[in-house]
Order: structure tokens, then C-alpha cells, then sequence
């Protein structure tokens, strides 16, 4: 993606179900865990660089000593120094006790046996070391410890706040990552007052004997589904309790990821898939998806528990976990964006009115490089078929000239798009900062023929076209093509997100900026007139009465009425060459991805009551000029 989308944090949980003393034996060091722990995490680091944070827990630790650990840092560079932090306790620690796991267990922080990390990035805005996970609620008791991050957004988090002040708390951040903790964190002190009214109430039971039943009988299901009755968002949580449970929570709705795989040595649940292949050496049948509403539940014990917290609702897996924020390693993932490519041969095809030989196909690094496998292995495959065609037509009259001929026919490719270096620029003034940020990518000069050829360059999503218009459209037609087709994996962007990735403003779409010209153009102005009016009357309607109305800004246009519109927008004033831009259909997204039809950002269709709201809420913020978030 020329313009790429900061979202998408994520998460780890291990526990390990066998003592220190068996993975020194067994792996050669008690800190098996932690190390398994840093490559889960620096293998997904794809999914936040705005901070990083981890917290263990020790199974079992006296009274007087600590019982949970937490380390978390902001920057690109997070999980390097939270993890530096970590060992760095170890440094002046004698050999002899460094290796020896019962000391570990006893006396060194962070040498423990359930595990939580997390990687960030901010859909709120909101930055600082504060809102770093995991965020931790203390307590004296252990069962009322709870350490939570995860991979979220609430589109519901005044409704939330407000519960939270019905119950007579007092919230100290409104942002949901703390609504949630408190949240979960009252039902948990009911679950655990609940329990030792029940155990305790003869008095003959105290001490550790009550603590020790607390923790056996504690209900992780009970805290989960009261608090998460109403919760309205997408969101993939995980958690650890004082006491040695740890759990990881998916949303009903089945909008964001987690994976998991155990064994009578380990339990591990991740945001991907592949990080988990890769950290423990397994094949793809090995590990599983949670499920829509789903959580995996880990006792104090090892027990290992899946639980239905929630029904699933409206099932709608995000599809832009497909298309551009999962490692593209995932073996379903890599075969899904091959797909994506090969499903836009028709519409590049008219777009260069079938003239394949004179075609050169590139792509725009780096995440669109295997759509742009699956877009030539389709020309390919065609290409074969005009050359079967042509020596069927020769019959015996073919001669070896020509068979020569036919056989040399062949899709043209190259790298002619190159990500140039980072560049950091220091100049303060616009105009000057803007001309510096175009030169982010460059082009291999002599890779077509000037005049003669087509170029098609495929990415995997459009969103702004800032880039485009800024820098790609002006390096490619250095080179002289005759035509520029920019082609887009993915359909066209038109409404905002909010259940993680951070596009909530409607004039950050190209798509949607094409449909108001378009719209003020033809004379249309009442169409938007008619939407603001109506979204201005449902303003504080009840949340699940809200529609989403903006759908009647695109309806008057065909996408490929809108598609040139955009691209006569993202067209820098001199370009020589023709531009035209293709968008891959909804439909095909759904024959690519058959197993995730999230598609709320091309479709309007939201899978949550709490969509419609926030689309209504960037609409009238856009039409009164609001430069808000819309969530």
C-alpha cells in the first residue's frame, strides 16, 4: 500500500504447563518462555510500532514477594528494549543461580509461567507510556489482578463509561482500553466476592485453604459474558489474573484475529497464524482459529477450557486482514492475494484493450507482490491459450518459423516501482517537505519502451491517493509509457472504519472526494443536501436504529464512473501519458476471501449497530467541517 494504514495491534499469550525445571532440562534454559515470547512478538512486529508491553505471572510465589511483572516501552524500538529490560535483571546474577530454575522461580522477577505481550498502535490518538499494554488493575488478593491487552476498538465507549458510573465507579480515563479493564474488572471482584462468601461464610475455612478454593472455582466465563454483554466493536483480547488463569477473548462478530495451538508443554495464542508455525516449528493443520465469540480459557491447573462467552453475531471476518495487514506468509493468505490478482484479468484487459504485447506488468512494493504473482500467472495462463489457439488455427500447415514465432509470445514483466530508502526530511516549509516525500519511491529507467508501451502497476488498496498523485503517477511517467494503469487488488474505499484501523474521516477517500465532484458537477448537490439532512435527524437517535445513509452519495455512479473520476483527480498537471484506474469488485473480494466478508469499508455494510453510528458521525463531521475522529 502506497499510503500505508497504521492499525492492527497485536497480541501473545503463553502458558507454560510444566515446571521451569522441565524446559531447562528439556531446551537447555527455564526462560523458555520469554524467549518464545520475544520472537512471537518480534514476528508480528508488523502490527504496531507505537509501543510494546509484556507481563508475566509466577505460579506460585510466597507471600511478600511480587507475583506479576510488567515492562513496556513507547517507539519503534519497544520490543528490543522491554526485553533488554527484562534481561538485564540477570546480568550480575551468578551462574550457578542464573541456570538454576528453582532460584529462578523463587527469586528473579520475570521468571514465571503465563505470559502476555502486546504490540500497539493507537486508533485513539491517544499516545504515552499510560496507554501502553498491558494495563494493569492491583490488589492485595491475587484473583484480583488483572493484566489486559489486546487488539481492539469500542464503538460504543460512552455507553460503556456511563454503565461504569452506574455502578457506582469512578473512572479515571475515558478511552475504552480503560473502560474495558474496569469493566472486566468489577465482574471479576464480584466473581471473587461471590466465591469467598460461598467458601468463607462458616469461617472455618481461611487462610490459603480459602485463597486456594477462591482461585480453583473462579468463573473466567461468568466475568467475561457480563461484561461483554454490550460491548459493540471488534476486538481480540487477552488478559492474566493474579492468580495463575490467563484467557484470550475473540469478538462475536469475528472481526479481529486469534490463532492458538497446545500441547501438554505449552499453550500459545496469537493475532497470526504463521508466527506461531514459525516460534514453535509446526505445520498449518497444527494450529486453530478461535472462534466468532470464543474464548480460550487457561486455569491455574492447565486446564485448558474453550468457552462460548458470547453467541456470534453477523459473522464478519475483517477481509483487510487478507489483503494487506497479515503476514503475507500465511499459506491461506499468500494463495487468497495470488487469487485477488488473478481475478482483475478482465478489467486489465479492457483497460489495455487486449494489447499484451506491448504491456509491461509491475507492482508497487512491497505488500502488493503477490497479487501481482497471482495478476501474471492469469496472463500467463492466457497468453498460453492465444498460443494454442494460433497453432491450432496453422494445423500441419505450421512451419518452424512460426512455431518459433508463437512460442516467443510472452508477458512482459518487471520491478519498475522501487521503495527508495526512508527518507527524513528537516525542512519546515510545505511545499518543500511535500516535493522531498514524492522521491520515497523511485523507477528503473529503460525497463519499457517510451511511447510504445502500457504500464500496469498493481497495489493492493488506494485510500487517499495522496501518493499516488504526489509521487508514483509522476516517477512512472518519466519513463514515457504510453498509458498508466494503475490497478487496486482491493475495491474501492468508501467508508471508514471502526474496529481498529485507524480511517475514520470521509475525506481521506479518494473514492468518496470523486463521488462529491461528481455529484456537484452533474448539478446533484441536493443528493448531499438530502444525506446531511438525514443523518443530522438520526444524530441521537437509539444506536440500533441508525442507517447508514452515506450509501445515497455513491448510488447515482457506476464504480467505473467513479474510478475515473479518481483517476482524473490523482492525476499531476503534465503527465503525458493516459492514467486509468481499476478496482477489483466486491464481488470478487468475496470469491478471493470466501471465508471473510468483512467488507464494511467498500460495502457501508457493518456488522455492528455501532458502524452505522460512527459513518453517520463522519458524514455530518464532514459536511460541518469537524477534523475529529469519528469514533
Amino acid at each position: 500500500m502506497t499510503e500505508p494504514l497504521k492499525h492492527e495491534c497485536g497480541i501473545v499469550m503463553i502458558r507454560l504447563l510444566k515446571p521451569l525445571e522441565y524446559y531447562q532440562d528439556k531446551y537447555g534454559t527455564w526462560q523458555y518462555g520469554l524467549n518464545k515470547l520475544y520472537l512471537l512478538m518480534e514476528k508480528q512486529h508488523n502490527r504496531g510500532q507505537e509501543g510494546a508491553g509484556l507481563a508475566v505471572v509466577k505460579l506460585e510465589s510466597p507471600p511478600g514477594s511480587e507475583f506479576i511483572f510488567r515492562e513496556r516501552a513507547t517507539g519503534s524500538g519497544a520490543i528490543s528494549e522491554i526485553f533488554s529490560n527484562v534481561y538485564n535483571n540477570y546480568e550480575k546474577v551468578p551462574p550457578e543461580k542464573l541456570n538454576d530454575p528453582v532460584y529462578a522461580s523463587q527469586y528473579l522477577p520475570f521468571a514465571g509461567e503465563l505470559f502476555l505481550g502486546h504490540l500497539r498502535y493507537s486508533t485513539t490518538g491517544k499516545s504515552g507510556i499510560s496507554y501502553v499494554h498491558p494495563i494493569l488493575r492491583r490488589n492485595n488478593w491475587r484473583t484480583r489482578n488483572l493484566a489486559l491487552a489486546g487488539n481492539f476498538n469500542m464503538t460504543n465507549v460512552d455507553q460503556l463509561f456511563d454503565e461504569l458510573l452506574d455502578q457506582g465507579q469512578h473512572p479515571r480515563d475515558h478511552a475504552d482500553t480503560f473502560v474495558l479493564l474496569e469493566s472486566l474488572g468489577h465482574y471479576l471482584d464480584r466473581e471473587v466476592q461471590y466465591q469467598f462468601d460461598k467458601f468463607g461464610k462458616d469461617k472455618k475455612v481461611k487462610g490459603g485453604e480459602l485463597n486456594d478454593l477462591i482461585e480453583k472455582n473462579l468463573d473466567i466465563h461468568f466475568m467475561l459474558n457480563k461484561a461483554s454483554e454490550k460491548w459493540d466493536g471488534g476486538f481480540t483480547i487477552g488478559g492474566l489474573i493474579g492468580c495463575g488463569d490467563g484467557f484470550v477473548y475473540r469478538d462475536p462478530w469475528g472481526i479481529r484475529p486469534a490463532f492458538y495451538y497446545h500441547d501438554d508443554e505449552i499453550v500459545v495464542v496469537a493475532s497470526e497464524r504463521p508466527v506461531i508455525q514459525t516460534a514453535l516449528n509446526l505445520d498449518v493443520p497444527d494450529i486453530k482459529e478461535l472462534n466468532p465469540g470464543q474464548a480460550i480459557i487457561v486455569k491455574k491447573d492447565g486446564s485448558v477450557v474453550f468457552s462460548q462467552i458470547q453467541e456470534p453475531r453477523n459473522v464478519s471476518p475483517c477481509s483487510f486482514e487478507r489483503i494487506y495487514f497479515s503476514r503475507g506468509s500465511d499459506a491461506d493468505i499468500y494463495n487468497e492475494r495470488k487469487m485477488l490478482g488473478k481475478l482483475l484479468l478482465p478489467q486489465i484487459q479492457k483497460a489495455i484493450n487486449s494489447d499484451i504485447q506491448n504491456t509491461v506488468f509491475s507492482f508497487i512494493p512491497n505488500t502488493a507482490e503477490v497479487a501481482f504473482f497471482g495478476m501474471t500467472e492469469s496472463f500467463n495462463e492466457h497468453m498460453n491459450d492465444i498460443k494454442l489457439k494460433k497453432i491450432s488455427e496453422k494445423g500441419n500447415s505450421i512451419t518452424k518459423e512460426d512455431l518459433e514465432r508463437i512460442l516467443s509470445m510472452s508477458v512482459r514483466t518487471g520491478k519498475v516501482v522501487i521503495k527508495d530508502i526512508k527518507l527524513r526530511t528537516f525542512i519546515a516549509q510545505d511545499k518543500s517537505r511535500d516535493d522531498l516525500a514524492a522521491h520515497v519511491y523511485d523507477v528503473t529507467y529503460d525497463s519499457i519502451r517510451p511511447y510504445k508501451d502500457n504500464l500496469v502497476v498493481i497495489d493492493d488498496s488506494i485510500v487517499r491517493g495522496t501518493t499516488l498523485r504526489q509521487s508514483i503517477i509522476k516517477i512512472l511517467d518519466r519513463i514515457h509509457p504510453k498509458k498508466i494503469v494503475i490497478v487496486s487488488s482491493s475495491p474501492q474505499i468508501r467508508y471508514p472504519d471502526c474496529y481498529g484501523i485507524d480511517m475514520s474521516r470521509m475525506n481521506e477517500f479518494a473514492a468518496f472526494r470523486a463521488a462529491i465532484e461528481l455529484l456537484e458537477e452533474r448539478g446533484m448537490q441536493s443528493v448531499i443536501d438530502e444525506v446531511y439532512r438525514k443523518s443530522l435527524a438520526q444524530k441521537d437517535k437509539p444506536i440500533k436504529e441508525i442507517i447508514n445513509y452515506v450509501k445515497e452519495i455513491y448510488a447515482p455512479f457506476s464504480d467505473e464512473e467513479i474510478s475515473a473520476k479518481m483517476a482524473e483527480m490523482l492525476t499531476p498537471k503534465g503527465t503525458q501519458a493516459e492514467i486509468e484506474i481499476v478496482f477489483q469488485s466486491i464481488e470478487n473480494l468475496h470469491k478471493a476471501t470466501p471465508d471473510h466478508k468483512g467488507d464494511w469499508y467498500f460495502s457501508g455494510d457493518y456488522p455492528t449497530p455501532g458502524g452505522n453510528r460512527m459513518v453517520n458521525r463522519a458524514f455530518l463531521n464532514y459536511i460541518e467541517g469537524v477534523d475529529e475522529r469519528s469514533y
